[in-house]
Formats: structure tokens, C-alpha cells, sequence
């Protein structure tokens, strides 16, 4: 028998403070989830990545998880719970159209639809009505309890500058929610401090903060980093009945960092059934998109968005360049990028390598002047153009393979990028100089629209990506029953 927990985390790294109890037996769990998906939509796009959403599970599905002879089964009104918002989101996702006026949705719920057209919403949302009522149940209903064991800066912080900052943002606004009382209003916040009543359990490590420090740099040896996430999920699994009743199905981590995916690995239940919201979702790596959560990365240069980007953006008409791009040779597809475009014509397509803008703009001056933002993959799928293109109001052009794009099972992208594949690279000026000034503005009306699903704001927002990461975790969540 090797040596307990703890002794494997002070040898990998002193500073987490977690002290392992009782260990509980390793009996086998049987695990038995649906495959049917989340909310009702139409066909998806022929390139898309990700399965289309279809139903619910019926009420006949169920996760049964025992161990050593008990029941450590969910209460039965969490279930309940998800139960009753799983059948008015069926009901919302039958309907499609929001309903205003008809009983089912209050005008004074138009804080999602006020001033677009329903035709807009249509194009961009899967489904609108089933969205929106989803939101609204998960505002109303969803609980998350964060373990609170082990010590900063592993645990319970994150980095909330530079490229992962995301993963310190999340993690710092979901610490920083008072807990609502284990007898308070359900609907004050989604953290809980009674894991009785909670929906999902969130798992708070910092890979990012594991690399720097527990990884030895130039060694390539991610050991520490398995060592760490593996003694973590093991001590809580002592502590608490919660992993072990559903096998870690109900239960979710976040990272930002390359290395989230291999992080997993530290312990296999995570890796087979917890839910990995990453931001390296990458569906040719094992990322599986109806269970992980994708989220999007957004670089964070001093820990705000660029004062450029939420300046109101230029219309199309102030816009001469057709696409832009700047960047280092970071992985294969950017290098082909760069020998493909690079100073080919600067004056229409303006493809430069980092520090050698031309014309005296800057990168968001260039952003901003653009029609299509050219958003390639780096050493991994996810890039922070994305983000900065959507804020810019420049049309994203995804050039990927593999990418499971962030809330992709709400938000249809055809709507408000354009996808091209990796191979495409020689073509690519022909394909964006074939899309029509009336199809560039529509799209452009898509990116206005899903702007507020890629803001940061502290403290969250109601649709801003905090609550879309929930959402996210909150879709998977219904897409599983435990047993009762």
C-alpha cells in the first residue's frame, strides 16, 4: 500500500495544507447516465464539433452510486428540484418562441430579448424560449458548494492576470458569494453552505497554479501536477460522502491552463466522469462536449478588459481592412498562417508577427478596423482573439480543428463567425472576399448580441460568462439523474 495523501502532497508541494482522515474502502461504483442531451434545437451546422441537443433524460434514467453497503443517495428534493426545471425547459424547448404576454414568460423577463428582433434571436440561439427558461430555472434553483479544504495558492485562488485569467476570475467570484444559509431563500446566490442541498460540487485547484509552483520548468514533468489534483479529490472523498455516492458525475473543475486536460488524470473518476469546464477543449484530445464544459479565454494584460475594446465599436462603413492578424508562430496552424499571408498586402489583409505592426496602429486600433478578426489556434485549440474579436465587434474567423467552441449548446456560431478549416489556410482571402457586405453586417448584428456573454464583471453580471460558465455546468447537470 503506498504512502496516504497527505505525505504524497508535502513531498509535491509544502505549501498545500491538507490533512487526510479516514479513508474510505475503494469499493467499485456502478455508474448509469443518460446520453440524451440538454435542451431541444434544430439541426446544427455540418462543421459543428458538438453533438446536437436533444431531450432530457426521462425520468426513468438514474445514477445509482453505493459504496461499502450504505446509501448515500441524493435527497430527494434536489431531484425533485431538477426534475421540475427539467420538465418546464421541455415545455420552453416544445414552445420556442419566448411567449410574452401568454401566461408563460412576464414582460418583466425582457431583460433577455429587449430591443432584438425575434428573427435575430432565432439565427443565434439554438432556442431561444429553452434557453432563456433554463437560465431563469438555474437562476432560480442551481446550488453549488465549494470544498473548502486546503490553503491558497493552489487552492481557493487562481491567476486573474494574463492568459489564464479566467480560471482566477471564476474561481475568485465563486469564493468571494456569501453562502446562502442552510435555511435562507433558495434563490440568494448560487453558492451553498449545506452540500446537502447542493446541485454540483466544485472542485477549487488552480492548475495554473500548480505549474508554477509544483512544476520544475524545462522538464516536462507533469507528475506534480496529477499528484496534486488526485491527493485533492482523494481527501475530499474522506471527508465528505459526495464524490463517492455519484463517482464525481456531479461534480466539476475549471482550468485555463494547456495542461488542464492532463491535469484530470490525477484521479480517473474525474477524467471518466466529473466535469471539465477547459479552456483547451480540444474534441481530438478527449474532450467530450456534452459532458465538459468549453470556456472561452480571455487575456487579461493588467486584470481589466482593454479600455480600446469597450469603447463603443466603428460601424462596418469605418472598417477598410477585410481581416486582420498578429501574432507569434506559436504552433502549427498560426505558422502556416504567417508563411501563407504574412505582408502580403497590409493594406487590405494585414497578417503581421508580434512587434511589427505597420501604419502606426496599434493591435486593437487594428481589431477595430476590421471586418474579420482572424482568430487562429496557438500550441493548443482555444485563442483569446476570440474574445477580444467579439468585444472589437469584428467577425471572428475560427481557424481550428478539433475546437469545441464555448457555449456552443445555446449559442449557434454559423450566426456570428466563420469556421475555416485548418487546410483552408491557402484560400482564406477568397473565402472572406466572397461573404457579401449584407451577410459581413449580419453577422456583425450576431456579435452585438453574444457580446454580453464574453464580459467579465466584477462582481458577475446576469449573462455575462460567469453565469454562462454556470449555465454550462448547469445543462450538464440536469443531463444526469441521480438516484433517489
Amino acid at each position: 500500500m503506498g504512502p496516504p495523501p497527505e505525505a504524497s502532497l508535502r513531498a509535491t508541494l509544502s505549501i498545500l495544507t491538507v490533512v487526510l482522515s479516514t479513508v474510505l474502502a475503494g469499493n467499485s461504483v456502478d455508474v448509469v447516465s443518460s446520453s440524451n442531451e440538454l435542451l431541444t434545437s434544430s439541426s446544427p451546422s455540418p462543421a459543428s464539433p458538438w453533438p446536437t441537443p436533444s431531450q432530457l433524460p426521462p425520468a426513468s434514467a438514474d445514477l445509482t452510486t453505493k459504496r461499502n453497503g450504505g446509501d448515500t443517495r441524493t435527497p430527494l428534493s434536489v431531484e425533485r428540484e431538477l426534475d421540475a426545471a427539467r420538465a418546464v425547459i421541455r415545455r420552453a424547448a416544445r414552445r420556442r418562441d419566448l411567449g410574452h404576454g401568454d401566461g408563460n414568460v412576464s414582460t418583466a423577463d425582457s431583460w433577455f430579448d429587449a430591443g432584438v428582433e425575434s428573427s435575430l434571436l432565432s439565427s443565434v440561439y439554438r432556442n431561444p424560449a429553452a434557453f432563456h427558461r433554463s437560465y431563469r430555472e438555474m437562476e432560480k434553483r442551481f446550488k453549488v458548494y465549494v470544498y473548502e479544504e486546503g490553503e491558497p495558492p493552489i487552492l481557493h485562488a487562481g491567476p486573474c492576470k494574463d492568459i489564464y485569467s479566467i480560471e482566477g476570475r471564476f474561481i475568485e467570484q465563486l469564493e468571494l458569494m456569501a453562502p446562502a444559509p442552510p435555511q435562507g431563500d433558495r434563490r440568494r446566490g448560487v453558492r451553498t453552505s449545506d452540500p446537502a442541498r447542493a446541485h454540483a460540487f466544485f472542485l477549487p485547484f488552480s492548475v495554473s497554479q500548480m505549474v508554477r509552483f509544483a512544476y520544475r520548468p524545462n522538464t516536462y514533468d507533469k507528475t506534480p501536477l496529477l499528484a496534486l489534483v488526485g491527493d485533492y479529490i482523494r481527501v475530499v472523498a474522506s471527508r465528505h460522502p459526495y464524490w463517492n455516492r455519484s463517482a464525481g458525475a456531479d461534480h466539476f473543475m475549471l482550468s485555463c491552463h494547456d495542461w488542464g486536460p492532463e491535469a484530470s488524470m490525477g484521479h480517473p473518476e474525474l477524467q471518466a466522469n466529473g466535469i471539465r469546464a477547459l479552456c483547451n477543449a480540444n474534441t481530438s484530445e478527449g474532450f467530450r462536449p456534452g459532458k465538459d464544459v468549453s470556456v472561452p479565454e480571455i487575456n487579461l494584460y493588467d486584470g481589466d478588459m482593454p479600455r480600446q475594446l469597450l469603447e463603443p465599436a466603428p460601424g462596418l462603413a469605418s472598417r477598410p481592412f477585410l481581416a486582420f492578424f498578429a501574432g507569434g508562430r506559436h504552433g502549427h496552424v498560426r505558422d502556416a498562417l504567417l508563411r501563407h499571408w504574412k505582408g502580403r498586402d497590409p493594406d487590405v489583409f494585414p497578417v503581421f508577427e508580434h512587434g511589427k505592426h505597420q501604419q502606426g496602429l496599434g493591435y486593437y486600433s487594428f481589431m477595430r478596423r476590421a471586418r474579420f478578426c482572424l482568430c487562429p489556434s496557438g500550441y493548443e485549440v482555444a485563442s483569446p482573439r476570440v474574445v477580444e474579436a467579439v468585444h472589437a465587434e469584428c467577425v471572428p474567423v475560427v481557424v481550428s480543428d478539433g475546437y469545441a467552441l464555448p457555449f456552443a449548446d445555446v449559442l449557434r456560431w454559423e450566426a456570428f463567425s466563420v469556421a475555416v478549416p485548418v487546410a483552408d489556410i491557402p484560400r482564406l482571402r477568397e473565402v472572406l472576399e466572397r461573404i457579401p457586405a449584407a451577410e459581413v453586417e449580419r453577422l456583425r448584428q450576431g456579435v452585438r448580441l453574444v457580446k454580453r456573454h464574453f464580459m467579465l464583471h466584477q462582481p458577475p453580471e446576469r449573462l455575462d460568462v460567469f453565469h454562462m460558465i454556470l449555465h454550462s455546468v448547469w445543462l450538464r447537470r440536469l443531463n444526469l439523474r441521480l438516484d433517489h
